[in-house]
């Protein structure tokens, strides 16, 4: 390895779980972020900071003022601007050698299929079910692992799916149907909480691409942040689940 890239990376690298072998996986390690707001702007800057090799991200959306309370990417001069172009150019900031793939438009249910195929593990930071169903639907498709984070109000939560051939997919929790997902523009969130939440997705994705420690498969955690008390919610494959029980 480089001088710089080990002095870049040294306080990670003495971490005896990750050393130089996890460095190296982590650099050549390609996650796909799907939305860049208060989940996405934390995910994107940690993973950017702890040297992952390649970012595809995705969001078709443009920084508004109200974005700027919790989406810690932006500020006031991106107003108006494209979220992927600003995201790019600043964390092209923070690493340099990070590879970034950016996509502007809302893609397609194949086109998810296909950028999900070519990446390690997908992170959902979108704010609503339908994004979030053809997110895990891609995900099973090609059997990625698949982090998803949520944030509303005080509470947030976060969930590995899709890890195991026996661990349960997103639809197992949320089945398709359900109510639409209340958006923060209309029920409110605190900024620190979905940076909360969008840290600890990096931190899953991390642990994932260097073999560290135990993930999140199999278990939901919900945050109150009005109490800061976390449940953990063991979580089971629906044996009926249309989308990942199906014969192959």
């Amino acid at each position: 390895m480089k001088d710089e890239f080990l002095q870049r990376y040294t306080r990670q690298m003495v971490l005896p779980d990750i050393g130089q072998d996890g460095q190296q996986a982590i650099h050549d390690g390609h996650a796909l972020i799907i939305g860049l707001g208060g989940l996405g702007s934390p995910a994107a800057i940690y993973l950017a900071a702890a040297g992952i090799g390649h970012l595809t991200i995705s969001d078709y959306d443009r920084v508004d003022l109200s974005n700027l309370h919790r989406q810690i990417l932006y500020s006031d001069q991106d107003i108006g601007k494209k979220k992927t172009q600003v995201a790019g150019e600043k964390l092209r900031q923070i690493n340099p050698s990070l590879k970034i793939t950016s996509i502007d438009h809302r893609m397609s249910d194949d086109e998810l299929i296909e950028c999900c195929s070519n990446v390690d593990v997908v992170l959902d930071c979108s704010d609503n079910f339908v994004t979030r169903h053809a997110v895990n639907k891609a995900c099973v498709a090609n059997s990625k692992p698949l982090i998803s984070g949520a944030a509303i109000r005080l509470e947030g939560q976060i969930g590995l799916f899709n890890l195991q051939k026996n661990s349960p997919c997103y639809a197992c929790l949320y089945p398709e149907g359900n109510d639409e997902a209340e958006r923060c523009s209309a029920a409110g969130v605190l900024g620190p909480l979905v940076g909360i939440i969008g840290s600890m997705q990096a931190m899953e994705a991390i642990k994932l691409l260097a073999a560290v420690g135990e993930c999140l498969d199999g278990r939901l955690l919900i945050l109150d942040a009005a109490t800061m008390q976390w449940r953990s919610v063991k979580l089971q494959k629906d044996p009926d689940c249309p989308i990942c029980s199906r014969p192959s």
